[in-house]
């Protein structure tokens, strides 16, 4: 099996708050973490062939990154990450597997990626990849014994290990690489004990959980521990849901590697959330300060821009094209009146020849050719062609219509009054005609009549709305809110309506197809003659025909009556609301809602500039802007994130007001709360535990918040300053040797005041 490298050191993380000020920044999307091949560096094995015995080999067994260097070195040599990618090459037909950040080397090893912990925790479950891992770490120290270890291990485990993971590191350590003797211990109070602690609160917040461990007199109380279920890893998968979330059709791929740099970079833990939560999206500074733009890749469409001379031709080529179409419009124009005016001739003289026929037969002939009912519709036929034909007149020559004074047109049928018998057949023809005619001025008048009182009538609504505003102010003004609510849900209805009008699956859609679908089914169905049914009677009946009145989707006629538009009557609603209610601002109004410089949407989205639906760059671009102290907040606000379990000041103060009755181990608790682990390297941490500390606590107990000089290496660093103080008296007690592993087995582990231990007088068990 072919094992390949990685780089032996990487810089260590920094979580700070944003510089001030600047122009808008926009940062490229990080690649995935390939260090390239480090060749294997033999030199501290070599350096400790000297005192083998004494020269352990310090391995920080993390969850995020393992730590491995020989005990007399100042920092851990190497640094890798617990993954192995493991495939079959074709091509040479070898497995290869590919070891910490060579895992990332290309798109085939990541699709093959595997961890050797259990996901989002501590504790190593896959120990083929932790084997492979450990063969990795081996080959780069340069430990070259055939095939053994010759080297005592410190290494470093979680808080409350399992029994059968201790086990099974024992048995690896043991039979696969034969090494003299394993101490194990936990992390954290390695890294307590460098920074010279005695007593105190360990608040230990790493790439998987949170662990609070009280020591007093170095005796790590063990019993009173408590953990949240909360660290890096957790951290990073809130921060890909919430951005999958805010993008829910982002083209780019979102990784929880590249959650792991935003956090990293972008996010930092705020003094005063609730107060700077509430004004984060706040227009001033929001680009120059908090919005965080990171650029993913982009394909941009390219449109070539056109010189002056380019764009004069083609302004005028569309000038000529209006032209064109304007006058071919006229000569259409001219062309329908034409025809209009053949058509109103041709009827004319069919009308003339109508009333010169001989007799009532040839009338009827002449009718029934062209297909009119009556003398009455063919004259309607002429005044509507004479009508429309002088309102095109009017229109091409500009010429406003006159108004028709219908009461004087009552007075032009003078054969209404004169009895039958004094007129001969071609009178009582005319008679006839001219009842016709004078039934539709009549309806005319009513027409008019009718408009006039709806004027009236909107006239007297609209003075008994002043009356109401100027003597019943608070009803007028409670209507006019509801009348403002019911426009704004008739609007989102319709926005809903057209959205869902062109989705096959949407409700609308459904009901039509449903209908269509129930139409052969209702009733009983026509037998054939020859028998079976027929498959379709649609139509059979004249209520069939009212189903297009449920599924018809084109719009209403020119001649309905046009419903008025609710968005037009509510920018009237709200112009006067604006002018009398004192609590309705601009800002409130539908149009402030719909401008992006007063829409916080817009803010939390695309931030403090205009965005364009048609920039593929744009498109490709993630803002980061509340969730940069919303992730890093959790921690102390674990109902943010759903987890349901108290947060960071609440666990403290139920460890020391809660299990502890002395006061004076109240406060040697207090004194010294000491910040271990990657999730505390935020620069505000300690300042913000301490405040809030102070606030929960008692004034009588004295706070001291302080920090691990190296929050990632003090681990590591304690481990190795503890096995090379040849002061310890504890080393010898708490190492178990090969010997003692063959006689009492892979479960033997040694109480120790570093490790995890079971203590009947503590009542502790892990």
């Amino acid at each position: 099996m072919t094992i390949t490298s990685i780089s032996p050191i990487v810089n260590e993380r920094r979580f700070s708050t944003p510089p001030p000020g600047g122009a808008p920044r926009i940062y490229p999307a990080p690649d995935f973490p390939f260090k390239g091949w480090q060749p294997p560096q033999p030199e501290g094995y070599r350096q400790s062939a000297a005192t083998p015995s004494e020269s352990a080999i310090i391995i920080d067994n993390g969850a995020h990154t393992i730590k491995a260097g020989f005990s007399f070195e100042k920092n851990p040599h190497l640094l890798v990450p617990p993954i192995v990618a493991k495939y079959k090459d074709r091509k040479y037909n070898k497995y290869c597997a590919f070891v910490g950040y060579d895992a990332y080397a290309d798109a085939t090893t990541r699709g093959q990626i595997r961890t050797a912990f259990e996901q989002n925790t501590s504790i190593p479950t896959n120990w083929d990849i932790m084997e492979g891992i450990y063969d990795y770490l081996f080959l780069k120290l340069g430990v070259d014994n055939d095939g053994s270890v010759d080297r005592p291990l410190v290494i470093t485990e979680t808080v409350a290990n399992l029994g059968h993971s201790r086990r099974m590191m024992n048995e690896m350590l043991f039979e696969c690489y034969r090494v003299p003797s394993v101490t194990t211990g936990i992390d954290s109070l390695f890294s307590y004990r460098y920074n010279k602690g005695q007593s105190g609160l360990i608040v230990s917040s790493s790439h998987t959980s949170t662990h609070v461990i009280p020591v007093l007199d170095r005796k790590p109380q063990m019993q009173s521990c408590t953990r949240l279920n909360w660290g890096g890893s957790q951290s990073q998968d809130f921060l890909l849901k919430l951005l999958r979330l805010k993008y829910p059709t982002f083209p780019g791929k979102m990784t929880t590697e590249q959650m792991e740099t935003y956090i990293k970079q972008y996010c930092y833990l705020s003094k005063d959330y609730v107060s700077e939560v509430s004004t984060y999206l706040d227009w001033s500074g929001l680009e120059e300060e908090r919005d965080i733009i990171i650029q993913y890749p982009y394909t941009e469409q390219v449109v070539v821009e056109k010189s002056a001379e380019e764009l004069a031709r083609i302004a005028e080529r569309k000038k000529e094209s209006g032209r064109r179409l304007q006058e071919q419009a006229a000569k259409m124009r001219l062309e329908r009146l034409i025809r209009k005016e053949q058509e109103l001739e041709y009827y004319q003289h069919l009308h003339q020849s109508y009333l010169e026929a001989p007799t009532k037969k040839e009338q009827r002939r002449i009718l029934d050719d062209e297909e009119f009912k009556d003398e009455a519709a063919l004259e309607r036929v002429i005044r509507d062609l004479d009508k429309s034909i002088q309102k095109s007149r009017n229109k091409d020559l500009g010429a406003p219509e006159e108004e028709e004074k219908l009461e004087e047109q009552l007075n032009k049928f003078p054969l209404l009054d004169t009895p039958d018998d004094q007129l001969d057949e071609d009178g009582l023809k005319e008679k006839r005609h001219q009842r016709l005619m004078k039934s539709g001025v009549e309806a005319r008048i009513r027409a008019k009549a009718e408009k006039e009182r709806e004027r009236a009538r909107a006239a007297e609504e609209e003075r008994r709305d002043i009356e109401m505003r100027e003597t019943r102010f608070d009803v007028w003004l409670q209507g006019r809110r509801q009348q403002r609510d019911q426009l704004l849900a008739k609007i989102k209805e319709q926005a809903r309506q057209k959205a869902d009008s062109g989705n096959r699956k949407g409700m609308a859609s459904q009901m039509r197809m449903k209908t269509l679908a129930n139409l052969a089914a209702d009733g009983p169905k026509r037998k054939r003659r020859g028998g079976g049914e027929y498959d379709d009677d649609f139509g059979a009946n004249d209520d069939d025909w009212g189903v297009y009145r449920t599924v018809a989707t084109e719009p209403a006629s020119d001649d309905d009556e046009p419903e008025d538009d609710p968005l037009t009557v509510l920018k009237a609603v709200e112009s006067e609301l604006l002018q009398f209610d004192p609590e309705f601002s601009e800002k409130d109004t539908i149009e402030a809602q719909n401008d992006w410089t007063k829409s916080v949407l817009h803010a939390f989205l695309r931030g403090a500039r205009p965005a364009d639906p048609e920039s593929q760059r744009e498109a490709n671009q993630i803002h980061l802007n509340v969730e940069r102290i919303r992730v890093p907040e959790v921690v102390f606000q674990p109902a943010i994130a759903g987890v349901d379990q108290a947060g960071l000041v609440e666990v403290i103060e139920g460890i020391v007001m809660g299990r502890f009755s002395d006061p004076n181990q109240q406060k040697a608790l207090l004194k010294d709360v000491f910040l271990t682990g990657g999730n505390t390297m935020f620069t505000t941490f300690e300042e913000r535990l301490q405040r809030e500390l102070t606030a929960a606590m008692p004034d009588a107990f004295p706070i001291n918040v302080r920090k691990a000089s190296n929050p990632i290496f003090d681990a590591w660093r304690g481990a190795a300053s503890w096995w090379n103080n040849p002061d310890t008296p504890s080393r010898e007690a708490a190492t178990v040797t090969r010997a003692e592993y063959l006689e009492k087995g892979s479960d033997y582990i040694k109480e120790h005041e570093l490790g995890n231990f079971v203590s009947p007088s503590l009542g502790f068990a892990s």
